[in-house]
């Protein structure tokens, strides 16, 4: 029963943020583009701050996987290299702790456009 309530939750969650985009396409001007750079920025400010952990503890992957936990994965990273390394230790901290998943999703769109073959409009 309690792998059932994990699934609602990361679903319910994951659904919340979906429809907060959706909301945000109808209801302003604002672009996908511009809506999803404003998420990933609120991932960076929520790891910032220190919020983001107690987020995930309740929501788990309905917060991690949509782009506001790729924000907060760059910030984490970015900020723990500059704790081991210094200053400089910032602006790679975020790419290295970022770099599997990243790397996945090329060779995934890959693989993909080599089975169904897109065309461009």
């Amino acid at each position: 029963m309690s792998i059932v309530l994990t699934y609602l939750s990361v679903f319910g969650f994951g659904g919340l943020f979906c429809s907060l985009a959706q909301i945000l396409i109808i209801k302003t001007k604002l672009t996908p583009a511009r809506i999803l750079v404003l998420f990933l920025i609120l991932g960076i400010v929520l790891e910032g701050l220190g919020v983001y952990k107690y987020i995930f503890a309740i929501a788990k992957s309905g917060v991690s996987i949509p782009i506001i936990g790729f924000g907060a994965a760059l910030a984490r990273g970015s900020i723990e290299m500059a704790r081991q390394v210094g200053f400089l230790g910032a602006f790679a901290g975020g790419l290295i702790r970022t770099a599997y998943g990243v790397g996945a999703a090329i060779v995934a769109s890959y693989l993909i456009t080599l089975i169904f073959s897109p065309k461009s409009k």
